[in-house]
């Protein structure tokens, strides 16, 4: 039985590791372990991320588009709700892209939406 010699695999595992955690500060560059350490916590962390940037993306069109409805003197529920009843089915990225490149347009959403919504009674005072 011949013996295994793996210093080739194992420099070529250890080249791969530091290439990645090339820039890392310190030992988290040089040390095999913190090298591997920060790298897995690194990929969970960026896992994670793609998901949460999804999420923070979608937060910002809502804001954009309420405050662009806002200047209309309408709010973000009843502009949605309106539009959904109109039937136009267009999501939040595009409504915001036309509220800051395409205010003419967007104005005209919004008096569609108004239109759609059915009349509230006049509040008692």
């Amino acid at each position: 039985m011949a013996r295994v010699k793996r210093a080739l695999l194992k420099r070529r595992r250890k080249k791969k590791i530091f290439q990645q955690t090339k820039g890392f500060f310190s030992g988290r560059r040089k040390q095999l372990r913190a090298a591997i350490e920060t790298l897995r916590r690194g990929g969970a962390f960026a896992h994670r991320d793609r998901r949460v940037k999804k999420r923070e993306f979608r937060g910002m069109f809502v804001q954009r588009v309420n405050a662009a409805v806002r200047e209309h003197g309408m709010s973000y529920s009843r502009f949605m709700n309106g539009l959904k009843l109109a039937g136009v089915e267009i999501n939040r990225k595009m409504l915001s892209e036309l509220a800051i490149n395409d205010p003419a347009s967007f104005a005209k959403l919004v008096t569609t939406s108004k239109a759609a919504l059915p009349k509230l009674p006049a509040k008692a005072a």
